[in-house]
């Protein structure tokens, strides 16, 4: 009997079964957020040609199964990338929708204040010091206007100095994130 094959120091230096699928799970699902990158994004991450033909081959998929097995490819074709580069071109690409997102979300917040109440305007100032006061106050003003009901009982619109107005608000949180940005 050969004991090479045998031998119980070879077998725990060996992955499990378990963990080598694991791996090929996670491969498979960075090939999929791969696949939500835009080309411009995947092609500058020096991809091998196969892969980058598989990505682009994934995206044209419409029907599932034909889109399972080529991502079950990618996750093939990926085992003999280097993963890392991937995951950090993936992470930093759904970072910045997330924080396009909470850019969104604060201007929503912050249009919503102002149009509730006149104290909002004073905390804007003087976090955003920079921003024009007459124009605000005209866009809050006009914003009211459209939002009262023509008739009793009839919703509120929300017409052109509402949405000049969220306009305005997140360019102002852009410039001071671009601002924040360039001091760090």
């Amino acid at each position: 009997m050969n004991t090479e094959t045998n031998d119980p120091d070879d077998l725990s230096e060996r992955p499990s079964k378990t963990a080598l699928k694991k791996a090929m799970h996670e491969l498979q699902a960075l090939g999929e957020a791969l696949m939500a990158l835009p080309d411009t994004r995947i092609d500058a991450l020096g991809l091998s040609e196969s892969l980058r033909d598989a990505v682009r081959t994934a995206q044209r998929t419409k029907s599932f199964e034909g889109r399972r097995r080529q991502v079950q490819y990618l996750g093939k074709l990926m085992r003999r990338a280097d993963a890392e580069p991937i995951r950090q071109a993936v992470a930093a690409f759904q970072l910045g929708h997330a924080k396009d997102a909470l850019a969104l979300h604060e201007a929503e917040r912050w249009r919503a204040e102002l149009l509730a109440g006149d104290d909002a305007l004073t905390r804007w100032i003087a976090q955003y010091p920079d921003s024009d006061l007459q124009q605000l106050r005209s866009l809050i003003r006009s914003a009211r206007k459209e939002a009262a009901p023509e008739q009793p009982g009839g919703a509120a619109r929300h017409g052109r100095a509402y949405r000049e107005l969220f306009q305005q608000l997140r360019g102002a949180l852009a410039e001071t994130g671009r601002e924040e940005e360039s001091n760090d």
